[in-house]
């Protein structure tokens, strides 16, 4: 469900931008704050946010391959690591950096993507 929401996200960023370098999509938090905020939401629930049901997912996934082979938990450490610090490189890459000189013109948001990320993340949740 995570990847979803991350999916269509990027999609509005490539929508905007014509692009899909991050590079070039860099500083939108000044152009589209509310959108910033579900780039936020949605990194935090693909990073396990407590209450949502990627928490519960990688709890089961992590305990029963424990109980599997006591070495797995390396490779299940390290893929959580990866997907955590990708994530937050994905958020402020995009975000939180100066805007970029190609992204002036940008459209504001429409009340439809809001409408389409809210009901991605609301099973989510639940």
């Amino acid at each position: 469900l995570t990847s979803s929401v991350l999916f269509c996200l990027a999609n509005t960023n490539y929508e905007r931008t014509h692009s899909r370098t991050m590079l070039l999509a860099r500083g939108l938090q000044l152009i589209l704050p509310l959108m910033t905020t579900w780039w936020l939401l949605a990194n935090l629930m693909n990073m396990a946010l407590p209450p949502t049901i990627n928490l519960t997912g990688e709890l089961l996934i992590i305990a029963s391959t424990f109980n599997w082979s006591h070495l797995t938990i390396i490779m299940t450490g390290t893929g959580t690591l990866l997907t955590a610090t990708y994530s937050l490189y994905m958020f402020l890459t995009t975000q939180r950096n100066k805007l970029s000189t190609n992204t002036m013109n940008i459209s504001p948001t429409q009340t439809r993507e809001h409408l389409l990320m809210a009901l991605h993340t609301l099973p989510m949740l639940l």
